[in-house]
């Protein structure tokens, strides 16, 4: 047995059965209006046949939600805001009050209604909200969810109205400094307004009045849905023309509801930000539009503002006649003038000649002064020559550098001679060190008879017992080396014999004394016989250096 949790989403008062159950509702279809019956104003408690169902806190809640939203969709409300809290997430939560018949509902508009809605609310602004009656679970507490808002009434109208205003002049959008100068002589006048309205003719018809002017208009409906955004394009589009100088944004009067367009958020900061200056005419002389505080000028008609901007050729041409006349008679005012100066001043001058004759004089005189001035200044400058001169004939090259030599011969022959004795001095002190390297040299001792003997290796052999029988050594003397094979070795104070195998203690085991075999004879004792060959002759001998005197 399944069970229908919700009522339909549309229906009329009356009453909808299932098969378990029945909801019975009184909910008006076209909107908020007093309802008849029983029943009117809620939901009733709904009846089952049979056992009544038991459900959890939760399921009802849930139910009663489904049942609120499905069947209070689109309700208009009417009410004063109360407690407004904006939350950090852009979503905003208020009362909606009724003072006259002491209700209140708390209401929720999310971010999503749109920027224009969540403006709108303000503490004590009666507004009218649309959207849908709900309940919220978690705490049980019903509420309404507010899809879009409106002001109540023309004076909610002006209030909202007047925020954006405050807003708008808190971004300095209103600022006098922002206004930019209207070009005297504009070369295209670009114009917004309705293609066919009466503002386009007027300004038409001022400007051929006026001598004529270069018109670009942008058509765009000045009232009505969408209204605004035609008209910020329309902007745009004069903005790339490069010859647009200035822009006219008007309309040909109307009711002051017909101005909502220039009233329009969008439409305001565009005329602000506008690339080039924007005069506003709204035709409508009581009320001034948010357009014409932002606009760099205001005209209060469109015929105005096009004699604003138009210059006007008959005026223009009166004004030039005009200053033509002045300046004529200014020119003539100036050359009398002049003319009188001058006769004044060649009155004053007298004869030409009289006047050149004493600075003749002076003239003349201060150029014989400088004559006689500069003759000096020559005969002096003759004589510190001359003297120059003789200075510098003592003080000649040639007088130097023969000085010069006649002092370096003595100096030659006495450098040579010390050069001399120091060389021999030299030499003879190289003479002394090279016989005492001589002495101390090992060479010296070889040629007393004395050899000096290596191993294998190229070592000096200072012990006998160091080397073995039948290695290879090398004896250097004066004159040349041997070859030669070890056939016998001693230790100090040992004999050396034929066919010992080492220094003392060396060879056969036996004998007691030093040098004899252990347990034996004593060997004979032979000449110590080496079989030598040689290698090679010949050493490099220092040759002294001889001396010279």
């Amino acid at each position: 047995m399944q069970r229908r949790e919700s009522p339909p989403d549309s229906y009329a008062a009356g009453r909808f059965e299932g098969p378990d159950s029945a909801w019975e509702t009184m909910v008006p279809v076209s909107g908020p209006g007093p309802a008849s019956g029983p029943g009117s104003g809620g939901v009733r408690r709904p009846s089952f046949d049979g056992e009544p169902e038991v459900l959890s806190v939760g399921e009802l809640d849930k139910r009663l939600k489904r049942l609120l939203e499905g069947s209070t969709k689109d309700l208009r409300v009417e009410g004063e805001v109360s407690g407004l809290k904006r939350a950090s997430s852009g979503h905003a939560y208020f009362s909606l009050k009724d003072e006259r018949e002491e209700a209140c509902i708390e209401c929720v508009m999310y971010r999503t209604a749109g920027p224009r809605s969540l403006r709108l609310l303000a503490d004590g602004t009666r507004v009218v909200v649309t959207g849908r009656a709900s309940l919220y679970v978690p705490r049980g507490r019903l509420q309404f969810i507010v899809e879009q808002a409106a002001p109540a009434g023309r004076g909610a109208l002006l209030e909202a109205l007047e925020r954006l205003k405050e807003l708008l002049a808190s971004e300095g959008l209103f600022a006098l400094e922002r206004k930019r100068p209207l070009p005297k002589e504009p070369r295209v006048i670009g114009v917004v307004t309705s293609g066919s309205g009466a503002a386009i003719h007027d300004i038409v018809t001022v400007a051929f009045r006026r001598g004529g002017a270069r018109l670009l208009l942008a058509p765009a409906p000045v009232q009505g849905a969408g209204a605004g955004a035609r008209i910020c394009r329309a902007i745009g589009l004069l903005e790339q023309v490069p010859e647009v100088d200035v822009i006219i944004v008007g309309r040909g009067g109307g009711s002051a509801d017909d101005l909502s367009a220039f009233n329009d958020e969008a439409v305001v900061r565009r005329v602000a930000l506008a690339r080039v200056p924007i005069v506003s005419a709204v035709g409508h002389e009581v009320d001034v539009s948010l357009t014409d505080l932002a606009a760099d000028a205001r005209a209060a008609t469109p015929s105005q503002a096009a004699e604003m901007l138009v210059p006007d050729a008959g005026a223009r041409k009166r004004e030039l006649s005009l200053l033509t006349r002045r300046l004529a008679r200014a020119m003539g005012h100036t050359l009398d003038a002049a003319r009188a100066d001058l006769d004044r001043r060649m009155a004053s001058l007298g004869s030409p000649e009289r006047l050149l004759a004493e600075p003749q004089q002076a003239l003349d005189d201060l150029t014989a002064r400088l004559e006689r001035a500069m003759e000096r200044r020559l005969t002096g400058d003759r004589a510190g020559l001359a003297q120059l001169e003789r200075r510098l004939a003592g003080r000649h090259p040639r007088a130097v550098i023969a000085d010069a030599r006649a002092s370096l011969g003595p100096l030659t022959v006495r450098l040579g001679a010390a050069t001399r004795r120091y060389v021999r001095g030299l030499r003879g002190q190289f003479a002394e060190d090279v016989a005492r390297l001589s002495a101390m040299s090992p060479l010296s001792v070889l040629a007393r008879g004395y050899a000096i003997t290596t191993d294998g290796e190229g070592r000096a052999i200072l012990d006998a017992r160091s080397v073995g029988v039948g290695e290879r050594i090398t004896v250097r003397v004066h004159e040349g080396a041997l070859r030669a094979t070890v056939t016998a070795t001693a230790g100090p104070g040992e004999p050396l014999d034929e066919g010992a195998g080492g220094g003392s203690g060396g060879g056969a085991a036996g004998g007691g004394g030093a040098g004899r075999p252990r347990g034996g004879r004593a060997p004979r004792r032979r000449a110590p016989r080496v079989e030598t060959e040689q290698l090679r002759l010949g050493l490099e001998i220092a040759e002294e250096p001889r001396a010279d005197g």
